[in-house]
């Protein structure tokens, strides 16, 4: 197959996706354009037939399949999204196809892939990380002679995903100032950007990757690609340790600039999309919308197009969104207090120390009778942020041992 991309397959693969992919609406959000005195849009492939745009590469690739490569049938490596397109995929076209996936992948999503591509798909449960189902599912591909369908580096993959810049070109005629993009391997900003910066060259075009797996950023700085040796998996359909040999290419030539949008910020903004607009965003899907605020009054007067990537968030992860948002906010705090083992030490933390709307979410003490003091575990959380400053003020006042935990110490982490 030919490693050669070029904008003209963006257009093929337009015309070769009507009908398969849905025509995902650009939807001019009114919240966000008064918040920013701007008009911004909301390009909602959350709404796209398998609840992402991964479905555009994956089918554009699979069409390509000679008869022969279509018998020997095609393999790939997914904790979600690309493998949902796969599987679509094999069905539609009649490919059989083995998607491997990382065991602790959530029973939900593994139910969904096999629903989708139905008697076409076997599911496999490989390994505990995206890059162990990888490497199984590409020793399984060389086994047995399938074709991997890759998730961003190929040329086929990266022109579906471009077709997502037809559409938006297509459904306005006013100039778009800026084009706000999440990436994870890479295909879409190298497909989408590279049409926007073929068709509509005024365009800013801003890559957005979440502060945790910064590998694009990090590559485009090096000069090269960069695996990265850890990473944050919470915005997993973003999160990887290494892009693409061609989209750091493309990437290079199509956008202006990278931002990093701490994982804290992102859940804020899908918890605002739902209460707002009633928008159900994945954490990668809301990458770009949480960009915003990073380039705030360049915004004011601009028209902006932001890629809402994807919508399969699973439901019992929001107790985690709240308490991530929450500790980006500053809202939520912990620490660990000693308190005094005599008869109402505690009576007076509430009574002095705490303050009128601060509230307790966690507390964890064991009395010890051979000791003087004894440490408890206690998360608070506060109505406003600017409260944190009196709240140690008033336990230094009365004498009180105490350590705020910072996000990066282990029991933070644990306790997230």
């Amino acid at each position: 197959m030919s490693r050669t991309f070029s904008v003209k397959m963006v257009d093929e693969a337009r015309e070769a996706l009507r009908g398969v992919v849905k025509e995902t609406p650009l939807q001019f959000n009114r919240g966000l354009s008064e918040k920013f005195g701007a008009k911004i849009y909301l390009k909602r492939e959350d709404l796209q037939v398998v609840r992402s745009y991964k479905l555009r590469g994956a089918y554009n690739r699979m069409r390509h399949l000679s008869a022969a490569e279509k018998k020997r049938g095609v393999a790939c490596a997914s904790a979600g999204n690309h493998a949902q397109g796969v599987a679509f995929s094999c069905k539609a076209l009649k490919v059989r196809g083995t998607i491997v996936m990382p065991r602790n992948t959530p029973r939900q999503k593994v139910d969904r892939v096999q629903a989708l591509g139905n008697a076409w798909v076997k599911v496999e449960l490989v390994g505990d990380s995206f890059d162990e189902a990888y490497r199984a599912a590409r020793a399984l591909s060389e086994k047995k002679k399938a074709v991997f369908i890759h998730p961003f580096n190929d040329p086929l993959v990266i022109a579906g995903q471009g077709t997502v810049g037809v559409e938006i070109l297509e459904q306005t005629r006013e100039p778009i100032d800026y084009l706000i993009v999440p990436i994870g391997g890479g295909g879409l900003i190298a497909g989408l950007g590279s049409y926007f910066r073929s068709k509509s060259p005024r365009t800013n075009v801003i890559g957005v990757e979440p502060q945790g797996a910064p590998a694009m950023h990090e590559s485009l700085k090096a000069g090269k690609q960069v695996e990265l040796e850890k990473i944050d998996t919470f915005v997993d359909g973003a999160a990887v340790r290494k892009v693409g040999d061609l989209t750091l290419a493309l990437t290079k030539e199509a956008a202006d600039t990278i931002l990093l949008v701490p994982e804290g910020k992102v859940c804020t903004e899908m918890i605002s999309l739902y209460q707002r607009d009633g928008i159900v965003a994945e954490p990668a899907g809301a990458l770009a919308v949480a960009a915003l605020d990073m380039l705030g009054k360049k915004l004011k007067g601009k028209t902006v197009v932001c890629i809402l990537s994807g919508g399969n968030n699973d439901i019992s992860r929001y107790p985690e969104v709240i308490e991530r948002s929450l500790v980006h906010q500053g809202l939520k705090h912990y620490f660990i207090i000693n308190f005094s083992q005599r008869p109402g030490a505690l009576r007076r933390f509430l009574d002095e120390a705490l303050g009128p709307s601060d509230d307790i979410t966690l507390f964890e003490y064991t009395k010890k009778n051979n000791r003087e003091s004894g440490p408890a575990l206690v998360g608070i959380e506060l109505t406003k942020k600017e409260d944190l400053a009196p709240l140690m003020k008033r336990m230094e006042k009365l004498g009180m041992s105490y350590e705020l935990l910072a996000t990066d110490s282990p029991i933070f982490r644990f306790l997230i």
